[in-house]
């Protein structure tokens, strides 16, 4: 595994490691599944948690690096979620929707609390995390994005927003170049994405019509 972790260049004066680029372009890769509606985001997550979680252990990011834990946990969650769920829309494919506003409110406080739980954590420790709140902010944000993706909620596109807030600049100030690259990208696609969700969310609230097959 020391090889992922080499230097595979240099740009703008960023040192990139493999295992930073091929993660996050995996990770990419992902998002764009998931804005597709495509089952396969969750095999690609898993294997993008899997690649940046040797990475960021080793940079003793404990926050980044637990994330993709759950990152891995959740994408095997979601596929099985989503295998489920793929008769829910009229034409067969994943159905999307807005969040009621009781899980709007579920989801911000267990952001919220969450956060507030693991900051407290590596605070306590630091040799946990070299930025305790933003690595704590970007783990719990992440896990409630990928939840509410699992359960088809437009907001998890807004819950990636707020978490590439953060994760820029933190990646940036831990040598993680690559990863604060493509965190901008990642901006752009979700606000694509997002689009594409709310307007599919519209169709699939749409009445079938009588005799119409569901």
């Amino acid at each position: 595994m020391n090889w992922l972790n080499s230097e595979a260049f240099v740009l703008f004066d960023q040192h990139i490691k493999w295992s930073d680029m091929i993660g996050n372009v995996i990770g990419l890769i992902a998002l764009a599944l998931g804005w597709q509606r495509s089952i396969w985001t969750w095999p690609a997550q898993f294997v993008s948690g899997l690649i940046l979680f040797a990475a960021f252990a080793t940079a003793h990011l404990s926050g980044s690096a637990g994330k993709q834990i759950v990152v891995m946990l959740v994408a095997v969650w979601g596929f099985r979620q989503w295998n489920r769920g793929r008769q829910q829309a009229q034409d067969g494919s994943i159905a999307v929707r807005f969040a009621t506003w009781r899980e709007r409110g579920i989801l911000a406080g267990a952001a919220a609390l969450g956060t507030l739980a693991v900051g407290g954590l590596f605070t306590l420790y630091p040799s946990l995390s070299w930025d305790p709140w933003p690595d704590a902010y970007i783990f719990v944000g992440t896990v409630v994005a990928m939840y509410a993706q699992a359960r088809g909620m437009v907001e998890f596109w807004f819950a990636w927003l707020l978490v590439d807030l953060v994760g820029v600049p933190l990646n940036f100030a831990n040598g993680f170049a690559f990863s604060g690259f493509v965190y901008i990208i990642y901006g752009a696609l979700v606000l694509w994405g997002l689009r594409d969700w709310w307007l599919r969310s519209r169709e699939d609230a749409r009445p079938a019509l009588e005799g119409a097959p569901a």
